[in-house]
């Protein structure tokens, strides 16, 4: 029986991307440790430079922590405009080698070139090809990983960070995760590495001992997919339609609120970034969910779906207002509040005001 040959998967990963634009395009930054964000006490880092990094400033970190890491620090607020328009220049690059790109954010995607448009002779080659082009194109750096699955290919870009490449040739996938900790694997969080750590799993090759029972008595469906990646087991395709499933965006307050018309405000402006980006993308979702984050970080989500898509930007706005306001009134302060439009789908950018499936009496919650 022919045995198919394997694929030649490439993982392709801006470095620092969000940062690194930024000192791209203002020459007093380079070799400075930046955030975007904001340096607000309230604000929270989007990303870092490498820079930053030394000192222990990761996306996610709230700016206050971030300062007293790094009191040099340089905040810069985000311009995702530019970052969009940067990531198509490289998604343009990718598509002179491929029409198989599956795009997983702005700053990286995976790649099959297993028959590339160009006729190089290895995944090596067209990876070190593809990155030479993007620094000469964007000015930017980005690392590489090449495999013959998805899963080895992500591994392998983090193994040369900044600007490196790792190649993980057939036959060596199972020994190369073997030595790596499980925290590092692509669907394992901090929450699941900390129960396998408990469970005496800190290795792939810990992981790879147990059996398959095992691993699905205590991860559920996950026990098979920690089952093959700890043997080096991927057979997921690169998808080239790969959609994004929701649109959300979310702000935290400077003080906490507890005015109704105060905290609207804000969920107006969230509400207007996901539609900006739905009109963009010719998108529009059927469920609306907002999320509000209290003083005490404790946490409510209200969500409601429809028939159709949401139809304008102001019935998205009235929307996530109704669903607030099922929480009022408020009883502590609110720190947080993000709106998300999820059930994406392609529809025309002409969709009537009445489309979103109930009228505003069937909306009361």
């Amino acid at each position: 029986m022919d045995v198919a040959a394997p694929r030649k998967i490439i993982h392709v990963d801006m470095d620092a991307f969000f940062a690194s634009v930024e000192q791209r395009d203002d020459p007093t930054l380079r070799g400075r440790p930046v955030a975007v964000g904001h340096a607000a006490s309230r604000g929270v880092v989007a990303a870092a430079s490498y820079e930053a990094r030394k000192f222990g400033v990761r996306s996610a970190m709230p700016s206050s922590t971030a300062l007293r890491k790094c009191p040099e620090l340089i905040f810069t607020p985000p311009r995702f405009e530019v970052y969009r328009a940067v990531s198509a220049q490289i998604h343009a690059i990718f598509a002179d080698y491929t029409p198989l790109i599956e795009p997983l954010s702005l700053d990286e995607a995976y790649l099959d070139v297993t028959a590339n448009i160009r006729g190089r002779p290895t995944a090596s080659a067209t990876a070190e090809e593809i990155r030479a082009r993007i620094l000469e194109e964007t000015g930017l750096t980005a690392s590489a990983g090449v495999s013959y699955n998805k899963f080895l290919a992500k591994l392998a870009s983090d193994q040369r960070k900044p600007n490196g490449q790792f190649v993980v040739p057939p036959g060596r996938g199972e020994a190369f995760v073997e030595v790596l900790p499980v925290k590092r694997f692509h669907g394992v969080g901090p929450v699941t590495a900390e129960k396998m750590n408990r469970l005496g799993i800190e290795t792939g090759a810990d992981l790879k001992r147990q059996s398959l029972a095992f691993l699905q008595h205590h991860f559920g469906k996950s026990g098979a997919w920690y089952h093959g990646v700890a043997r080096g087991e991927d057979h997921r395709p690169v998808n080239p339609d790969r959609e994004r499933k929701s649109s959300g965006s979310e702000t935290t307050f400077a003080s906490d609120l507890v005015d109704p018309a105060a905290i609207e405000a804000g969920l107006d402006e969230m509400a207007d970034d996901v539609w900006a980006w739905c009109e963009t993308a010719g998108s529009f979702g059927r469920t609306v969910t907002v999320k509000i984050k209290w003083a005490d970080f404790q946490q409510s989500t209200r969500s409601r779906s429809f028939n159709e898509p949401v139809a304008s930007r102001a019935r998205l706005r009235e929307i996530a207002r109704l669903l607030a306001r099922s929480l009022y009134p408020p009883t502590r302060g609110v720190r947080l509040v993000g709106v998300t439009l999820s059930n994406l789908e392609k529809a025309s950018p002409g969709l009537s005001s009445g489309a979103s499936g109930a009228s505003p009496g069937e909306l009361a919650l």
